[in-house]
């Protein structure tokens, strides 16, 4: 609904090898042109007001879309994958129950299998991969 079918067809039937973010501002520029030309637009501040607003709006679209353009480095998954498995293997040294059979008070529950250790490993991992 933004666009007539026309400029759609234009829009569609340019061939540019990056993003076309910035057609419909080249569009609006020139309408302001003609407008101001044609005495649609009073005061050439007026213009420059609209343009300088124009202006940072598509600054913002490019910013936006760089984004997409930058991808993570490798080494920021290696080190986040790195510390995931080095946090697991420390939990499952530092969280082991003790000797029962040692006869230390207030320690008679022995749990062969860290379940909650386990748990937090497959939230980590499962967050890791996403």
């Amino acid at each position: 609904g933004f666009m007539t079918r026309y400029e759609r067809k234009l829009f569609d039937d340019l061939k540019s090898p990056h993003l076309k973010y910035w057609v419909p501002f080249v569009w609006f520029g020139n309408l302001a042109s003609r407008a101001r030309k044609e005495g649609r637009i009073r005061d050439s501040v007026d213009l420059q007001t609209l343009m300088n607003e124009m202006n940072k709006y598509r600054s913002w679209c490019s910013l936006l879309f760089g984004y997409d353009w930058v991808g993570i480095p490798l080494v920021y998954t290696q080190v986040v994958t790195l510390a995931v498995y080095t946090f697991f293997f420390a939990c499952l040294i530092g969280r082991q129950f003790l000797d029962t059979d040692q006869g230390y008070q207030g320690h008679d529950l022995d749990i062969y299998i860290p379940i909650f250790t386990l748990l937090q490993f497959f939230f980590y991992a499962g967050w890791l991969k996403v």
